[in-house]
């Protein structure tokens, strides 16, 4: 099943879907290929998911790329991984820009070779006043690295008289988060059959639908894209109210619209 953007209600669709790209090193040893093999072929799939996120009009795609636990794998991997990001962003960023793509890169990049974090700095100035598909790449990030990065930020305020304690709010922590400028996460995704959210946007994620598949990312294709999409859409959101209230909110918006 494919989705047709003029069918459906651009209200119904998230404003911002994450993606736990899964799979690539075991879709790669089922063809008994190099596990590196499986990530380069992952590309496919990233640029697939910003088509289709931008032929929608989804307004924030994020990519968890390379966690703050992945330099625990082997070091040829990593250094497949360091290769292939800095390929990308050397060869991609400017079909990104043509296509007015915002490219944020998220997390801490200061462990990343020199030459890829000024490809990072470069890809953020070339692409930072595009208006399109804000495309987010989660890269040496963790989700508990970003709750404690905002509370040492707002600990630092407290600490310099800017803040008082009480100020330490939910909506303060919020601010400080990685992507706070951007729409709410609504919808995480997660291939290659695990059931588990690998310390990836923790805070962002807490009130955002959560979607398995057992699809290995270099497989998960405009249709299995369009599938996770149709799911979120045939939920019902409660946000802590119930199913009635929900039901009546969306009545009187209709009714005054």
């Amino acid at each position: 099943m494919v989705l047709n953007a003029d069918a459906i209600s651009q209200q119904s669709l998230p404003k911002h879907v994450a993606i736990i790209m899964d799979g690539n090193g075991r879709w790669a040893q089922a063809r008994k290929r190099p596990r590196a093999y499986g990530h380069k072929k992952g590309v496919d799939s990233v640029r697939s998911a910003v088509q289709f996120c931008s032929k929608l009009g989804i307004e924030s795609l994020t990519l968890f790329a390379f966690s703050s636990e992945n330099w625990r794998r082997p070091e040829d991997e990593v250094s497949t991984l360091m290769e292939l990001f800095l390929f990308v962003l050397s060869k991609e960023v400017k079909k990104l820009h043509k296509n007015n793509v915002k490219l944020n890169i998220i997390g801490d990049i200061s462990k990343f070779p020199t030459s890829l974090q000024d490809k990072v700095h470069d890809a953020h100035a070339l692409t930072g006043q595009n208006t399109g598909l804000q495309l987010n790449v989660a890269a040496n990030y963790g989700g508990r690295w970003d709750i404690v990065n905002a509370a040492q930020t707002l600990a630092e305020k407290v600490k310099t008289g800017e803040l008082d304690v009480a100020d330490i709010t939910e909506d303060a922590l919020t601010n400080k988060m990685s992507m706070a400028e951007q729409s709410p996460l609504d919808l995480l995704i997660r291939t290659g059959g695990d059931y588990r959210i690998s310390n990836f946007l923790l805070w962002q994620a807490a009130y955002a639908e959560l979607y398995f598949t057992e699809t290995l990312w270099p497989d998960f294709n405009e249709e299995a894209f369009s599938e996770a999409i149709a799911c979120y859409i045939s939920r019902e959101r409660r946000f802590g109210c119930t199913g009635e209230q929900i039901q009546q909110l969306l009545a009187e918006s209709n009714t005054t619209s």
